[in-house]
């Protein structure tokens, strides 16, 4: 008898991989970086047709700033260029994008573009898409809780979850890893705490609609117990 097919409602996704895939191929790091938008354009269209409802991303990390200066430079021409014409291209497909992180330190007109996407995308009905720039599961926490403090609210479960940047989203039920890697590094730490896990040793710029439905087949396979005897 075939497995029901279960599709999880929200995919989270720590991209690595990037620089090794394009020195494998004697290309520059910020070539790597380029097929890496490409990738995750192909995997947000992949799960949005498989059912997916939210999908994160892990684009820049609260570290990644101690990087060279001309690859922290390059990433952020293609943060903009992407909020500029890819994601566009998605609030006018009914997709709400979201951020995570504090894009304070983004520059300007980067940051500007991100804002005008969010804005303009915020009532939309369909996928959401959340990426996270310059974001760290410790510094969101922090914040979230030095928030509540100033506003005097009591710090409780309920009041965290609605002052973290992800608030209104569900927690992950899944996290996927490229390269490999078998770490968090610092993603998601709060909504991880029941998702599960799944390691791919293909590296970011080489995930497709195939992935997807790799990462689907497994979950489908996953008993989740959330702590719970069963």
């Amino acid at each position: 008898m075939q497995e029901e097919r279960k599709i999880p409602t929200h995919i989270a996704f720590i991209m690595d991989g990037n620089g090794r895939w394009a020195k494998r191929r004697l290309m520059p790091r910020k070539f790597g970086h380029k097929m890496g938008v490409e990738a995750l354009k192909r995997v947000i269209d992949a799960c949005e047709k498989a059912g997916v409802k939210e999908v994160s991303f892990y684009a820049l990390s609260t570290e990644n700033w101690s990087r060279p200066k001309d690859e922290i430079d390059a990433l952020l021409d293609m943060v903009k260029k992407f909020a500029d014409d890819e994601l566009q291209k998605y609030v006018e497909k009914n997709y709400r994008v979201r951020f995570m992180g504090e894009l304070h330190r983004l520059p300007e007109v980067t940051r500007t573009a991100l804002e005008k996407i969010a804005r303009a995308s915020a009532g939309n009905t369909g996928i959401v898409v959340n990426i996270g720039l310059n974001y760290g599961g410790r510094d969101e926490i922090v914040r979230a809780v030095n928030k509540l403090i100033e506003e005097k609210k009591p710090v409780t479960v309920e009041s965290l979850n609605l002052a973290l940047d992800t608030a209104g989203m569900n927690d992950p039920d899944v996290i996927v890893r490229s390269a490999g890697e078998k770490r968090l590094s610092n993603f998601m730490l709060w909504q991880s705490a029941y998702s599960e896990f799944v390691y791919i040793d293909d590296f970011w710029p080489d995930f497709d609609a195939a992935t997807v439905e790799r990462i689907i087949a497994e979950y489908s396979k996953r008993q989740r117990r959330f702590g719970a005897l069963q």
